[in-house]
């Protein structure tokens, strides 16, 4: 099952790249315990057997999906020199490869000018966001959306700036009317709008908070490392398009491409509108920055040592599938969506099911039917078992229960959550499996209904 046949291109690639090392007086590198590699690679091997197949569509649980094999091979190579992209002195090449990288994800939401680098992930990104957010509007708060992610609320605290939830709606998006009740007071700084929730890929209306944003003069950062890459997609719902196509007009954004973009963990990418907000980032060093007059990227980033692999890996991918609408990349967004609304659909049409609103993105929310929340929440945790016992993983989310009225007009009057199945189909291959995952499904809701 595990990919295999691009290892030949491997081995060619490093005879390529240790040939250009050919002038260098040959000596015997030291690898201590060398004789016994093959026996504890055998031992990593047998440990990491304890996983779930997160590379095949039987998994379609959590945000976990197998980087692209060029990029996995790029990141190989790249370790057998193992460059730090902070100062150019640790990593020449593949710093120039992290600006082209980065600049191309810039272009993709239409920023020509912008200042960024990438680093480990979203939450890193995030608070380099919320950080340059507090020095623009120091001691202003930090408000996102109750279906943010959880990670705003903890930046702020070790930022020491002032952070409040927004309501939302019960489509899982911000609700405006709360957000221009809240920064009537005058004390927001940031607004962060979220652009695919990691529970439910819901995005919030971020052209109704650009107009708050003239009107009240906030500053707005899109969350964007899950949903980022679907700008590209072509099949959007008309509220989710308007709200990607207006990207290029938020101050900050993040977005990760060890989500959609194919990578291996941990590449996350911070992007900022206005290259001004380098001033924030100034800092000296008595030895760091002198071998070259061109920017470094340690001068623009609150990490200091990065690995360079990681700009190696994305520079490849975005090499071989380019991010451009329409693309062979692109594509593969529009079949994740595909599957999503193909699952939303037929369990929809199941009298055995209730689902939650329409999936903006590749995230479906549902729960078995049943008399009252708190059977209804029982039972999906006894699918969840049931399915991962034949071979298919989803996840748990807590969830409101009026995120499902539509589909249980009787849980309207619920005020709490209710447990809910939540399947993440990011594979482009989900779309081809979900006649196998809605088998399986059925089997454990009869299965657990039985046992009543």
């Amino acid at each position: 099952m595990l990919e295999r046949d691009t290892l030949k291109e491997f081995l060619a690639a490093v005879d390529r790249l240790d040939a250009s090392f050919a002038n260098l007086p040959p000596f015997e590198p030291a690898i201590p315990g060398r004789e016994r590699i093959a026996e504890v690679l055998n031992q990593a091997t047998d440990r990491l057997r304890d996983n779930y197949p997160y590379f095949h569509p039987l998994y379609a649980g959590q945000m976990l999906t197998p980087p692209h094999p060029v990029a996995r091979l790029a990141y190989a190579l790249a370790m057998w020199i193992n460059p730090n992209n902070h100062a150019l002195d640790g990593g020449r090449a593949s710093s120039a490869m992290e600006k082209e990288a980065v600049a191309e994800l810039a272009a993709m939401f239409g920023w020509k000018n912008h200042l960024g680098h990438l680093c480990s992930g979203g939450t890193f990104a995030n608070l380099e966001a919320l950080w340059v957010a507090g020095r623009v509007h120091p001691e202003k708060k930090i408000v996102a959306s109750g279906q943010g992610h959880y990670t705003h609320a903890r930046i702020s605290a070790v930022l020491q700036l002032p952070f409040e939830s927004i309501p939302g709606d019960r489509f899982g998006r911000m609700d405006l009317g709360a957000l221009e009740q809240r920064v009537k007071r005058g004390d927001i700084g940031t607004v962060v709008v979220t652009m695919g929730a990691t529970a439910t890929g819901a995005i919030d209306p971020l052209p109704g908070i650009l107009n708050l944003r003239e009107k009240y003069g906030f500053r707005v950062h899109a969350d964007a490392a899950y949903g980022g890459y679907f700008t590209l997609a072509n099949n959007l719902s008309a509220p989710a398009r308007q709200a990607f196509d207006r990207l290029s007009e938020v101050d900050s954004l993040v977005i990760d491409p060890h989500k959609h973009g194919l990578q291996p963990y941990g590449c996350g990418c911070i992007l900022f509108r206005d290259p001004a907000a380098g001033q924030f980032y100034k800092h000296d060093s008595p030895y760091t920055y002198f071998s070259s007059g061109d920017l470094h990227l340690g001068e623009i980033s609150l990490e200091c040592s990065r690995p360079g692999a990681t700009a190696v890996a994305l520079w490849a991918t975005q090499k071989l599938l380019p991010l451009a609408p329409g693309g062979e990349f692109a594509q593969g967004l529009a079949k994740s969506r595909e599957a999503a609304q193909a699952l939303h659909r037929a369990l929809a049409n199941d009298p055995r099911w209730i689902v939650g609103f329409e999936p903006e993105l590749d995230i479906v929310i549902y729960a078995p039917r049943d008399a009252n929340a708190q059977t209804i929440s029982r039972r999906s945790r006894e699918i969840f078992k049931e399915a991962a016992s034949r071979g298919l993983h989803v996840a748990l989310a807590e969830l409101p229960a009026n995120f499902f009225a539509d589909s249980a007009p009787e849980l309207k009057s619920e005020a709490g959550t209710i447990t809910s199945l939540r399947s993440v189909l990011m594979k482009p291959e989900h779309a081809d499996w979900i006649p196998q995952i809605l088998r399986i499904l059925t089997e454990a809701e009869d299965s657990t209904r039985r046992r009543l």
